[in-house]
């Protein structure tokens, strides 16, 4: 009878235990507890994070100033005494759980069950984060009880408790005025056996609840399934609730943070891009926000006239934009002055030109511009260098329009891995790949990503230069965008690219040169990309698709546009400005040996006397061949040529021109000189067909074959020159 009494009574007790859990955990809620003093970029991010996993939060301090002005950080005293203050009204609440963390260097991961399901697996009634490290005091290792596996030693970076179990730990003991609240918890945890063993307290050694990212970063892997992304602890296998890291963790953390929690998805994208934006669409123009544009010219770059081109199409009202001009290069110094002339830059609010007069190094120029700025009010500074150039005339809208601290719009050298921004760094301050650079340049990820280093264009909130910045473009042994970047990481300050849009590219200019009069027309192999829209016809493309057939004035004789007029009178004025012009032996075989050389009808230079065979036999690969396979179909050449010159035919003299051919796979020549203006008479006149062809427009290809089908003469020049690139292709 008695055993049997005492198994119901067991019964009994366990169902009541039961039960009472259960109603525990139905009435347990849970509050996010965090202590900041002003909003930062970190603050943000977190604040995000909890709104995202529909968590309760409360954030104390933010109404007064405890930091300090030297090292922006609260006092371990004064964080405990606002902790203490908020938590007094909830000083005897049992079923509220409180979890407390930093808010700048912190992400949450998960939702309320899961995190309330993660601390009740401990049974303990307050957890606390560890770390590998033993902080601040190194000494106090020793009287750590050792762990088989795991993190050793306290961080007071997070923890999680009943709100009367935390309230009670931090009203403890005092804590001294320059006592770290780390060494608080440090001597709570070691040295109160009493508190301790009453509440069981733990640390969370293995990351089931927080992952310290201090000595931890090579285990912790980012996970994805299609919807969700979430943090892994590849080596305890666990899934932690929240995510931190310190000074030396934050470039992983700032990495992490693209991703979680569900910010960045392989389904979905970007989840957050839209968050906290607002939109210029329908807005006056007085509306608008006013920016300070700083453009810096510091050495000599390709394509200049056109980048200044760009800039001044932005669609953005240049009432509300006041432009600083630093030019810090002579080379530059007339076309910036001659674009300042133009009428339509006088629509800008101001202007000012600072040029290498000034003798201002690199790094005065752009402090003289965050100044400028400063000292204006500016709502917007813009930054932009030379190197950059702006294809979408949107870009400054969208930058103003995605409200962020700093921005910079995604820029690179077109088919290189070369852009405006770094993913990652190493210990040194230095360019490291991240695992997403080549994704997110190749836009294979699109979105707004949080990186360490950006440089050539980006837009800051004039706010925050105005508020933290001291010559922050300053620093002994490192260029002036690491030694700025390295400011702003610094004071915490988040440096966001986005490449939700493109918005244009980067030049090449490392190996740019000045010593020839036109030296953009040099640059196809650096940057191929502006070289083809400076120089390449327009309609080039009609020529090559196949879906027209390209005009035929003579049989199996084709006219097709591929230089833009610039290529033409640019290519001139290179050989005239050469000037050695030989007489061409073909169409002058009969003048006698002794004519001067006015008696000379043709004459010619060689592209290689100009140091431009190497960019002509590009264009042959690159234009001229897939214009050949197109109207010679079945005809394959490798685009070998050993003649290649421009030619320059002058009225006709006494001596008579004679039917020739060459012997080639097929022949071009391309028109630099218009019909009517620069010339008269003139054209080709193919023996076997009798057929007749002139006027060829400026920049146009006549491409015919070799000499056994055309044979031809060239039709008299009757007033003026007319220059003509020739370039025979062997078979």
């Amino acid at each position: 009878m008695s055993q049997r009494r005492y198994l119901m009574c067991w019964i009994t007790s366990t169902f009541l235990l039961v039960v009472s859990s259960l109603l525990q955990e139905g009435d347990t809620n849970l509050l996010v507890m965090t202590v900041a003093t002003e909003l930062s970029d970190g603050h943000a991010r977190f604040m995000e994070s909890v709104e995202q996993l529909g968590l309760d939060v409360k954030v104390v301090g933010m109404e007064q100033g405890h930091r300090s002005a030297l090292t922006r950080q609260i006092s371990g005293r004064k964080k405990i005494s606002l902790l203490v203050n908020a938590l007094a009204q909830y000083k005897d609440n049992n079923k509220l759980v409180v979890m407390i963390t930093d808010s700048k260097d912190a992400i949450l991961l998960a939702g309320k069950e899961a995190i309330l399901s993660k601390f009740r697996n401990f049974d303990s009634s307050l957890v606390f984060a560890a770390d590998k490290t033993c902080s601040p005091d190194e000494f106090l290792a020793e009287n750590y009880p050792n762990v088989f596996l795991g993190s050793r030693f306290i961080s007071s970076g997070g923890y999680i408790g009943y709100a009367s179990v935390v309230y009670e730990a931090l009203s403890t003991a005092p804590i001294r005025s320059n006592e770290h609240e780390q060494l608080f918890f440090t001597h709570l945890y070691l040295y109160n056996k009493e508190f301790k063993k009453k509440y069981n307290v733990k640390l969370d050694h293995r990351a089931h609840l927080f992952q310290n990212l201090n000595g931890a970063e090579e285990e912790v892997e980012l996970m994805f399934d299609g919807s969700h992304s979430w943090i892994e602890n590849v080596v305890y296998n666990t899934k932690p609730v929240m995510i931190r890291g310190t000074e030396s963790s934050r470039l992983k953390l700032n990495y992490l943070g693209n991703y979680v929690p569900n910010r960045w998805l392989p389904d979905s994208g970007c989840s957050l891009c839209d968050q906290n934006t607002f939109s210029l669409q329908d807005k006056a123009d007085t509306e608008f926000p006013d920016v300070l544009i700083a453009i810096f010219s510091i050495t000599p770059t390709p394509f200049f006239k056109r980048f200044l081109e760009r800039v001044a199409a932005l669609n953005y009202p240049k009432s509300r934009i006041s432009l600083r001009f630093y030019v810090l290069n002579k080379f530059h110094h007339i076309d910036a002055m001659l674009w300042l002339d133009e009428p339509s830059n006088a629509a800008y609010r101001n202007v000012s030109f600072i040029s290498h007069e000034s003798h201002l190094t690199e790094s005065e120029a752009r402090e003289d511009g965050v100044r400028s700025c400063v000292m204006s009010s500016c709502s917007y500074y813009f930054a932009i260098d030379t190197t950059a150039m702006l294809v979408n005339r949107n870009t400054l809208r969208l930058l103003v329009e995605q409200n962020r601290t700093l921005l910079a719009p995604l820029v690179a050298i077109p088919k290189k891995l070369f852009s405006n921004f770094w993913g990652s760094l190493l210990s040194t301050g230095y360019y490291a790949r991240s695992p997403d650079y080549i994704d997110i340049i190749t836009r294979r990820k699109v979105g707004i990503w949080n990186v360490p280093y950006v440089m050539a264009v980006y837009l800051i909130k004039g706010s925050v230069l105005s508020q933290r910045f001291t010559l922050p473009y300053t620093a002994s042994g490192v260029d002036v965008d690491m030694a700025f970047c390295a400011s702003l990481r610094k004071l915490e300050v988040f440096m966001y690219v986005t490449n939700r849009h493109h918005f244009g590219h980067l030049v090449e200019s490392s190996r740019f040169t000045t010593t020839r009069y036109h030296n953009d027309m040099y640059q196809l192999f650096d940057n191929k990309l502006d070289w083809e829209e400076e120089y390449i016809h327009p309609n080039y493309s009609q020529c090559i698709e196949g879906s027209t057939q390209p005009p035929m004035p003579c049989p199996d004789v084709y006219d097709c546009p591929l230089f833009s007029p610039k290529f033409a009178r640019e290519l001139i004025e290179e050989m005239e400005r050469y000037g050695q012009w030989l007489p061409t032996k073909e169409e002058n075989e009969d003048i006698p040996f002794y004519a001067d050389q006015e008696s000379f009808q043709t004459v010619e230079i060689a592209m290689d006397k100009i140091a431009f065979n190497s960019q002509w036999m590009e264009i042959i690969k690159s234009y001229i061949l897939p214009m050949q396979q197109q109207v010679y179909n079945g005809y394959n050449s490798h685009g070998r040529s050993d003649r290649n010159v421009v030619v320059k035919y002058r009225k006709q003299s006494s001596f008579a021109l004679k039917p020739h051919g060459a012997k080639s796979g097929f022949i071009v020549n391309v028109a630099l000189s218009q019909h009517g203006r620069d010339y008269q008479g003139g054209g080709y006149r193919f023996v076997r067909y009798n057929c007749t062809t002139t006027r060829l427009s400026i920049g146009h290809i006549l491409m015919y074959p070799g000499q056994i089908t055309h044979w031809y003469e060239r039709l008299g020049i009757t007033a003026g020159a007319n220059y003509v690139i020739i370039s025979v292709i062997a078979p």
